[in-house]
């Protein structure tokens, strides 16, 4: 009884603190192994811009996006040599915000 008592307390002891202590704990890591994502692609509107939900002229309009609007470039697309869309995204907070509130979508640049 109380071998099997040692055992488990043993074992329960090493299942709390040994993972802090591991690299996969994370106790180990240092800032330089973080791999921050900075987003260098950002886009500051200076003009009203339509929101569309695909990269075509005739897409549905999501809604209109004010001048100062700050969006972050997710990727480009190029239709022909004059016609290029962004895929965007709108800064927000995501613990504050609507979880219904629309923030991605396309822009024609």
């Amino acid at each position: 009884m109380i071998n099997n008592l040692l055992k488990n307390f043993c074992l329960i002891s090493f299942a709390l603190i040994a993972p802090i202590t591991l690299p996969a704990g994370g106790i180990q890591k240092s800032l330089n192994q973080n791999k921050f994502t900075y987003n260098s692609n950002e886009i500051i509107l200076i003009s009203n811009t339509s929101l569309y939900s695909y990269p075509q002229i005739h897409a549905k309009e999501l809604l209109v996006l004010d001048v100062g609007t700050t969006l972050s470039v997710l990727r480009s697309w190029k239709v022909c040599k004059s016609e290029i869309w962004v895929r965007v995204e709108l800064a927000s907070n995501k613990f504050l915000d609507d979880p219904n509130k629309i923030l991605k979508g396309w822009i024609k640049m």
